[in-house]
């Protein structure tokens, strides 16, 4: 598959800021102690993933035929996860501006915990119906792989942890947890990928030229291309990237977006008591770098059946 950037800005951006609100919000939810309320932190969380979530739907409107059409999108809910996403994430913006609009005149409250855990459930909603456009398509089989939508929640998960705690500041009560937290959804996080690459080097297609034509079952051999020209299907479902580059792109990703982040996370979690924010924010501009070549390999890598037909 072609690998558009508008949907690389798109899966990488908002899923880092739901991941945010989600982190933000389950902290506000539970929390018990009142300077946690008392601090700009939340605000400047909540605003930081509006415009994380905005940024990345906007870039998606560039990979659209006729974007001024893309409120037809919306009543289609019923059968489409693109629609479902599209709907979720409005609810998400709906209940962030509910969440941040509480916070600021009552502070805390049952109020303000009813507002930050619909949101919470909204993004984990909207995360799931963004994984699910890709997980439901039939013709790319390492889209279909049970992988997929897990290896989707665990990068909106640490890319939103790795900001969580800088926006969390000094209010963050056990940033020893949030460093624990970071470096194990790391290891888990690599470790879900090389499961995931493997099985996609390992598992053939589940057809072949034979199906392609119209005659499962038989061995079918082609003399000459279908056309003598490309077209959209070559360009856009035959795009390949060489076995030898994927390997290396494959290191650079798992770098950026886990060893050089739970190695940032590693002195929040044995020093707690320090100001270790500068830590985390490196570690997260190199988990969005590390997840931006990682979606690119996720599109590039992903062969379309179709293909068997030229």
């Amino acid at each position: 598959m072609h690998p558009a950037f508008s949907v690389l800005f798109f899966t990488t951006l908002s899923g880092t800021g739901f991941g945010l609100w989600f982190w933000l919000a389950l902290r506000i939810a539970l929390g018990d102690k009142p300077e946690w309320f008392d601090g700009l932190g939340w605000m400047l969380g909540l605003i930081a993933g509006a415009v994380l979530v905005a940024v990345g739907v906007i870039a998606s409107l560039w990979h659209l035929g006729k974007p001024a059409r893309v409120w037809r999108a919306f009543s289609q809910w019923r059968s489409s996860w693109m629609s479902r996403e599209g709907v979720a994430a409005i609810a998400c913006f709906v209940f962030a501006a509910l969440l941040f609009a509480v916070m600021w005149l009552t502070g805390a409250g049952w109020p303000t915990r009813l507002a930050a855990t619909a949101l919470a459930i909204g993004c984990v909603v909207a995360l799931y119906c963004t994984a699910m456009i890709y997980a439901s398509l039939k013709p790319i089989p390492a889209w279909r792989h049970r992988l997929v939508v897990p290896g989707y929640l665990l990068f909106a998960a640490l890319g939103g942890g790795l900001l969580f705690g800088p926006f969390a500041g000094t209010t963050l009560d056990a940033p020893d947890i949030v460093g624990a937290g970071i470096v194990i959804g790391a290891i888990a996080l690599s470790l879900l990928k090389r499961a995931y690459w493997r099985a996609i080097d390992r598992d053939p297609l589940p057809l072949d030229t034979g199906d392609a034509v119209g005659l499962p079952g038989r061995t079918v051999s082609s003399f000459e291309r279908p056309h003598t020209e490309s077209n959209y299907l070559t360009r856009e479902m035959g795009f390949v990237v060489a076995r030898k580059h994927a390997k290396k792109l494959r290191i650079v990703s798992v770098v950026l977006f886990a060893l050089i982040p739970a190695l940032c996370a590693l002195p929040v979690w044995l020093l707690p008591h320090g100001d270790l924010t500068a830590l985390l924010w490196v570690g997260a501009a190199s988990f969005q770098v590390g997840a931006f070549v990682e979606r690119w390999l996720f599109f590039a890598e992903a062969k379309h059946l179709v293909m068997l037909y030229y």
